[in-house]
């Protein structure tokens, strides 16, 4: 009988020390909100339809099944590259859980970057572009909305690579992606 409660209080303890460490991105993001280390904005995505842009009706149904986009960044100031690494490393670990599925990976010169969503394939609700470069920092896009699709969110980083979104409200985060 006590060999039996001890096992259960073990039991108990490591179940709840295992919850502990399960840390959320949304938690992650509300926590750095006031760390100034830290670039962080919050936007609707009709922010990011410029007078320019050339969206079709098809793409404009998909940017309606996004409600926001959060981003948060890390650029790294004077060298800070222990800092850097911890966030980095401490945002991959969120990322690699089981309830994050990837959907692409891309590489360009530097940058290494991964396109994951939360949900179902036919009824995403979040998505998360995460880009990291050790010499000038991170950053982490989060979309989040109703009914959003794989395939959909492909096609709209496709149009954010020929251009067809307004980046000018993205202008804080200049000292990261500027060549």
């Amino acid at each position: 009988m006590v060999l039996l409660r001890y096992f259960t209080a073990a039991i108990l303890g490591i179940l709840t020390l295992v919850s502990c460490n399960d840390k959320s991105l949304q938690k992650y993001l509300v926590e750095k909100q006031d760390d100034n280390n830290f670039v962080k904005m919050d936007l609707a995505t009709s922010l990011l339809q410029g007078e320019n842009s050339s969206f079709t009706q098809e793409q404009k149904d998909i940017l309606n099944t996004i409600k926001k986009v959060n981003v948060v960044a890390f650029p790294i100031a004077n060298g800070d590259t222990a800092t850097y690494k911890l966030e980095r490393d401490e945002l991959q670990t969120i990322l690699n859980q089981d309830d994050y599925k990837e959907l692409t990976r891309f590489n360009s010169n530097n940058w290494n970057a991964s396109l994951k969503y939360k949900g179902e394939e036919d009824a995403i609700d979040e998505v998360v572009v995460f880009a990291s470069d050790d010499d000038r920092g991170f950053a982490v896009f989060r979309l989040l909305g109703d009914n959003m699709r794989p395939d959909q969110m492909l096609m709209l980083v496709r149009s954010a690579e020929k251009g067809d979104f307004d980046l000018s409200k993205l202008e804080g985060l200049n000292t990261i992606f500027k060549d």
